[in-house]
């Protein structure tokens, strides 16, 4: 597979850091391995890994896609919902969406439990994900969508294009206080600069316009607020970021929270996971509105009840 697009960065960045930030579901030594292999070419040249890049730089990189021997694995599912088109899981939290390129991630994901408890799955797109419309962080819960025939495949891709017909909730809990009863975060989101693991607001590679509806619930502990977040956009991290952004981090966030505060967290709640939850789904299905509620898992509720 062929990928021929521009480069649109305000400094200069080495070839293999910028890519392995875009490409997320690649790793660096990946991206390395393919350049050494004369697989990326930048302005029509074949290029060394630690050229550096600038914006409208021409890129052409050519991925081999290896087949992955999907296996069924009797994990657990809790199935909110099941017709002969579409299942809504609540996912737990430590479990990934699909497989990943590299050894260790290929067993265990959501996918692994969907071929095991569900027969029919739709095969758009990649081989590595049946079924998979959208997806979670790891270590978020809550409500996926899950296609088992490609018309409804096709159906929610363009739903979840067109940001209609559909409202996806979710539950976080954050350090500090929240004072407003409600609020709109909107910025552009987009791969970090430096640290390819994180998505940011600030000096973004090819950010894209991202916006979240917070309504606040309650306060906990006197430390923490409780705040249902809308999301009118679909981007990677969004949520975590935009909580972050405005200095609300969710606790338990390893990734874009704050250190001390998930140690004390994790004392004393046992929560070892950013507190996010994708709680509740509304959208059309065949002509109707439906919505669909996923529970809280238990680690986000112990808290609540506290």
């Amino acid at each position: 597979m062929k990928i021929h697009f521009c480069t649109y960065i305000k400094e200069k960045q080495r070839v293999d850091m910028y890519l392995s930030a875009l490409f997320t579901d690649f790793s660096r030594s990946y991206i390395q391995k393919i350049i050494d292999a004369g697989e990326v070419s930048v302005n029509w040249k074949i290029i060394a890994k630690n050229l550096k890049i600038q914006s409208k730089d021409e890129i052409i990189m050519t991925i081999h896609l290896e087949k992955l021997e999907l296996s069924a694995e009797n994990i657990p599912l809790d199935i909110v919902y099941q017709d002969e088109n579409i299942a809504i899981i609540n996912k737990d939290a430590g479990i990934n969406t699909h497989s990943t390129p590299w050894p260790e991630g290929k067993s265990g994901t959501l996918v692994n439990a969907l071929l095991y408890h569900i027969k029919d799955l739709a095969w758009i797109g990649w081989v590595e994900r049946p079924g998979i419309v959208h997806r979670l962080d790891k270590d978020t819960s809550g409500l996926i969508m899950i296609a088992k025939t490609d018309k409804m495949m096709l159906y929610l891709q363009e739903v979840m294009k067109k940001r209609e017909k559909i409202g996806k909730y979710y539950l976080a809990i954050v350090s500090g206080i929240i004072k407003e009863n409600e609020f709109k975060i909107e910025s552009f989101i987009g791969r970090h600069p430096i640290d390819k693991i994180k998505m940011t607001t600030k000096n973004p590679i090819n950010g894209k316009l991202a916006i979240s509806h917070v309504r606040v619930l309650d306060t906990l502990d006197e430390k923490y607020t409780l705040v249902e977040v809308k999301i009118e956009t679909w981007r990677t991290h969004q949520i975590r970021v935009h909580l972050s952004s405005i200095w609300y981090p969710i606790i338990g966030d390893k990734v874009y929270g704050n250190k001390k505060i998930n140690e004390e967290v994790e004392k004393k709640y046992h929560l070892k996971r950013q507190a996010l939850h994708s709680y509740k789904l509304e959208i059309e299905l065949y002509g109707e509105k439906k919505e669909f509620i996923g529970d809280l898992k238990e680690d986000m509720k112990k808290i609540i009840k506290k």
